[in-house]
């Protein structure tokens, strides 16, 4: 959970911190300045004795059982099981929503403002349509990414190593391969490894280890040979960048709202999805409070636009970065401008290896604390321009400390 994302959160939870609350049931705490182990395709990043942002680690659903006790605890929501099946109303004003019960039996819950939340699995484009509003452009982009997760023990000595990723290289005309060591709550590791298409991770434990020690720096793979797994490797195909234009719409009715996933899905390598949620929910939640009522005219319309703004610069990122990858499918053929970006990218990522300027836009930008135009700022540009003043590192910025433990761990022999 990235920090703009946590703030946001913070922002619309209510109750007590959520912050206090994950970190209480077991998340960690991580400074992307010096709590992490990065390989970029440009080599490592250095570790900084200076203050950077931070993130927290949990699983998933760590995150959606605090968010989903403290709502009950702190408002009058009332939760249903039901499967949405269709809208109600019309083309200029959404009524409510119809539902098949557990039971099989059809109901309509009338509302006066209805939020599609429902995530990668919308119908929000056919439901329109159901409406008679149609055109809806979506547009998708899929690098192939197979995403392949196993849960580890902490080994004894091992609890305060760093979060540990291997990044993949968009830029070497060849499938992108990832692997990352991710400290989750209840002393576990949670690893997954990444590939896009023509490089996809197996599913067998010799497999899977053996596709750690094959990247470009084998840690990951040292660390884990000696941990003890918790869980055979699960794989997920639910990886492509999905962006539904709904915002585009010339006359949209009131009354509905469509926030999230169901707006716009990214390469969960990015980590950007519960952020971008988290800032559509607090658009929602001011402009409810400008408003003053929740059936003010033109509200859903600007809930809408304002939502859509974080769902494209997190589109731009992802896709911008998986279109690089040879065999993507539904990116078109990146521009003089596409081409411009990605390499000052590469080069600010370069400076990053060797400059905290280069590092500290990277984080601003990756931590969702600030947009992408962050990387354009005068310090980054001059951070870019003159690129690493402190040397390349040879491998990861490891302490005594953790080299021991690295050793101690490492079964594997390379």
């Amino acid at each position: 959970l990235m920090a703009g994302g946590l703030a946001a959160m913070e922002e619309i939870v209510p109750g007590a911190s959520l912050r206090g609350r994950l970190l209480a049931a077991g998340a960690h705490e991580i400074s992307l300045s010096s709590g992490t182990l990065a390989r970029t395709p440009e080599g490592w990043l250095r570790r900084w004795r200076r203050e950077g942002p931070v993130m927290l680690t949990c699983t998933r659903a760590l995150v959606d059982w605090t968010v989903r006790d403290a709502v009950l605890a702190h408002t009058p929501v009332e939760v249903r099981e039901a499967a949405a099946v269709g809208l109600t109303g019309s083309a200029g004003r959404v009524r409510g929503v119809r539902v098949s019960e557990p039971g099989g039996e059809e109901a309509v819950l009338d509302a006066d403002l209805v939020v599609d939340a429902s995530g990668r699995g919308t119908r929000i484009v056919p439901w329109l349509e159901g409406l008679g509003l149609s055109g809806v452009r979506t547009r998708t982009v899929d690098s192939g990414l197979v995403n392949a997760s196993r849960l580890y023990r902490v080994p004894a000595g091992a609890e305060r190593f760093p979060l540990t990723v291997v990044h993949a290289d968009p830029y070497a005309s060849r499938p992108g391969r990832s692997a990352m060591v991710m400290p989750v709550e209840g002393g576990r590791w949670l690893v997954s490894c990444g590939g896009t298409r023509g490089g996809e991770p197996p599913t067998d434990p010799e497999g899977f280890l053996r596709y750690t020690l094959g990247l470009p720096d084998p840690i990951v793979g040292r660390l884990i040979s000696g941990a003890e797994p918790l869980t055979d490797v699960r794989l997920s195909r639910s990886t492509s960048n999905v962006r539904h234009y709904v915002d585009k719409v010339p006359h949209w009715p009131e009354g509905l709202v469509v926030l999230g996933d169901a707006l716009g899905t990214f390469n969960p390598a990015y980590g950007q999805g519960m952020s971008v949620a988290a800032f559509g929910a607090r658009v929602l939640g001011r402009e409810l409070a400008r408003a003053g009522r929740i059936d003010a005219p033109g509200l859903a319309r600007r809930v809408l636009r304002g939502a859509a703004r974080p769902v494209d610069a997190a589109w731009a990122t992802a896709v911008g970065q998986d279109v690089l990858y040879p065999e993507t499918r539904g990116g078109r053929r990146p521009g003089l401008a596409d081409r411009a970006v990605t390499a000052y990218t590469r080069r600010m990522t370069r400076a990053a290896t060797g400059s905290f300027a280069a590092a500290s836009a990277l984080w601003d930008v990756t931590s969702m604390r600030t947009p992408p135009t962050r990387l354009f700022h005068p310090s980054a540009v001059l951070a870019a321009l003159a690129g690493p003043p402190l040397p390349p590192l040879s491998g990861p910025p490891l302490t005594p400390g953790e080299r021991e433990v690295l050793a101690g761990l490492d079964r594997a022999g390379v």
